[in-house]
C-alpha cells in the first residue's frame, strides 16, 4: 500500500509536464515517420535496406526508451534536490519501494511508445502478426534497463547532471550504438565487437529477431541485455539504500 500510494504520486509528478511527457513518447515516433518517408521516396535501386520499416522500428523503439532514463533520473534527483525525500525517509518505506515508485509511472510510457511506434510501422506497410506481442516481449529488458539506468544517475547526482548525462549523452550513446541509423559493420570488426558487448546494439538485434519470427535468434542479444539489467536495477537500490542511511 505505501509503495502504490507513492507510485501514484510520482505518476503526477511526471503527468504535471505534459510537454516534456508528450515529446518523450512523439519523438520517437515522428522520427519513425520521416525516416519511412525518406526511404519511401528514394529510387527502388538505392533503397537502404536498414531504413525499411521492419528494421527501423525496434531501433527507433529501443532510442525512446532512453527518455525513460532521463524522465526517471530527473524526477528522482529533482526530490533529492528538494528535500523532499529526506522528510519521505522517516518514513517505514524501504530502498525498493521508493525506486518501485519511481519506476512504475515510467511503465506506461514505454509502453505507449512502443505501441504508437508499431502503428505507425503499419501505416507504412508492416503486416500485423502475432510477432508483433514477440517483439515486445523481448523490448521488456530493454525498458528496464533504461529505468534503471535513470535510477542510478537520479541517486548520485543532481538534476542538472541528471539532464546532461541522460538527456545528452546517454541518448546519443544508446542511438549511435545500437545500430539503428547506420550498420556497425561499417565502422569495421572491432567496433561491430565492442558494440555488442553493451546492450544496446543487442536490444535491437533482439527485437528485429523477435518481430522477424525468429526466435532463437533473439535469446543470445537479449539474455546480454538482461545481463546488464539485473545488476544496474540492483547497483540503483544499493546506492539508494545507502544514501537513505547517510541522511
Amino acid at each position: 500500500m505505501k509503495c502504490w500510494i507513492f507510485t501514484k504520486r510520482c505518476l503526477k509528478e511526471v503527468l504535471r509536464d505534459p510537454l516534456t511527457l508528450i515529446f518523450g513518447i512523439g519523438f520517437p515516433v515522428v522520427l519513425l515517420v520521416l525516416l519511412s518517408l525518406m526511404n519511401r521516396n528514394i529510387p527502388s535501386e538505392a533503397n537502404l535496406t536498414l531504413f525499411r520499416v521492419e528494421n527501423l522500428l525496434p531501433g527507433v523503439v529501443v532510442f525512446g526508451f532512453s527518455f525513460l532514463a532521463l524522465f526517471g533520473g530527473l524526477l528522482l534527483a529533482t526530490d533529492r534536490d528538494t528535500a523532499f525525500l529526506s522528510r519521505l525517509f522517516t518514513t517505514p518505506m524501504r530502498a525498493s519501494d521508493f525506486l518501485i515508485g519511481y519506476a512504475l509511472p515510467l511503465a506506461p510510457i514505454g509502453i505507449a511508445q512502443a505501441l504508437l511506434c508499431l502503428v505507425v510501422g503499419i501505416c507504412f506497410g508492416l503486416t500485423p502478426t502475432w510477432h508483433f506481442f514477440t517483439m515486445l516481449l523481448f523490448l521488456l529488458p530493454a525498458m528496464l534497463l533504461f529505468v534503471a539506468i535513470g535510477l542510478l544517475f537520479g541517486s548520485l547526482m543532481n538534476a542538472k547532471q541528471v539532464g546532461s548525462l541522460c538527456g545528452a549523452l546517454l541518448t546519443n550513446v544508446s542511438a549511435w550504438l545500437s545500430g539503428t541509423w547506420f550498420s556497425l559493420e561499417l565502422l569495421g570488426s572491432g567496433f561491430q565487437r565492442f558494440a555488442h558487448v553493451l546492450p544496446f546494439a543487442n536490444a535491437v538485434d533482439a527485437a528485429r529477431a523477435a518481430l522477424a519470427g525468429n526466435v532463437g535468434d533473439a535469446l543470445l542479444p537479449a539474455a546480454i541485455v538482461l545481463a546488464w539489467c539485473i545488476p544496474t536495477a540492483l547497483l540503483a537500490v544499493l546506492v539508494f539504500y545507502r544514501k537513505m542511511k547517510a541522511k
